[in-house]
């Protein structure tokens, strides 16, 4: 018995320090936790959430997504992209949009269908809401090209978005990042039993395409 505690005692008086270096530790942890944090945040991920509806039924209000920055560090934008940018009337605001024309496309908007480069495309993720007019300024769009740095902006919820038909281009340097993941989505609603009842379960984790 005498022994053991001789031993204990004797650790005691190696280590003086053992709560400070505790300490040292935990604040150190706590450091590197912040910078790692920082990195992710400045050069891989942003974190944002959807308050309107321009892009149904791709992206719902109250959707929270991560969205990758190191996808238009390494590359440009591609086609088809779900991309967070500035809002070139008010930079300080954030949009999200798709790709709909790359530098160089020629675009044209026929009777609602975009036909990009002469095609039509089927965009499966398109929601139609108002009646058809010829009159409508963006159902029917004469064919122009795309200017070189620039990129053509559409939401998905076509009769909805005010997007790059009413606004014009997005320059390159205006991209933040790419939509990845919905990684937590709720109805707006309020109080513990409206807030668990609004979790949108089947959209957790659901990648954005």
């Amino acid at each position: 018995m005498s022994k053991i505690e001789k031993n204990v005692d004797n650790v005691d008086n190696e280590n003086p320090d053992k709560g400070k270096n505790s300490t040292r530790d935990f604040i150190d942890s706590l450091v590197i936790a912040f910078v790692i944090a920082m990195i992710i945040r400045t050069f891989l991920l942003s974190a944002y959430t959807i308050p309107s509806g321009s892009m149904l039924e791709t992206l719902q209000i109250g959707d929270y997504l991560f969205v990758g920055k190191i996808s238009y560090l390494l590359g440009n934008p591609r086609f088809g992209d779900v991309a967070v940018f500035e809002y070139p009337l008010e930079p300080e605001k954030d949009f999200i949009k798709r790709v709909m024309g790359v530098p160089g496309d020629k675009i044209k908007i026929v009777d609602r269908v975009v036909y990009r480069n002469g095609e039509p495309l089927d965009e499966k993720y398109k929601r139609l809401v108002k009646f058809y007019s010829a009159d409508y300024i963006s159902d029917n769009v004469p064919e122009f090209t795309v200017p070189e740095g620039q990129y053509l902006m559409m939401g998905d919820n076509r009769d909805e978005s005010y997007d790059s038909r009413f606004w014009g281009f997005v320059s390159r340097k205006s991209f933040k990042g790419k939509a990845l993941i919905i990684y937590w989505s709720k109805e707006p609603t309020s109080g513990f039993t409206g807030f668990v009842k609004g979790i949108r379960w089947d959209r957790l984790l659901n990648i954005v395409r």
